[in-house]
């Protein structure tokens, strides 16, 4: 986990909204490409879930890890078996 992967799951939790990797991107500084690549990592955790084409939102193990209630990497190692 990386700080933006933090922040963009900050953002989407604080909104709760459904948000594009374009929306997210102005509302962070970081760029639309960046953002994509890390909304594909937190995807793969299970941090996030696409909601329709090229939309994004905090699933509730995402308020989770940010509550400090899961470990976002053990969760990425148990979902590489």
């Amino acid at each position: 986990m990386t700080q933006a992967d933090d922040r963009l799951l900050e953002t989407l939790e604080e909104s709760s909204l459904i948000l594009s990797p374009r929306i997210l991107s102005v509302n962070t500084d970081y760029s639309r490409h960046y953002v994509s690549e890390r909304l594909a990592k937190l995807l793969d955790a299970k941090l996030v879930e696409k909601k329709g084409d090229g939309l994004y939102q905090i699933t509730e193990d995402g308020q989770k890890y940010l509550a400090g209630d899961l470990d976002a990497d053990a969760l990425a190692r148990e979902n590489e078996k």
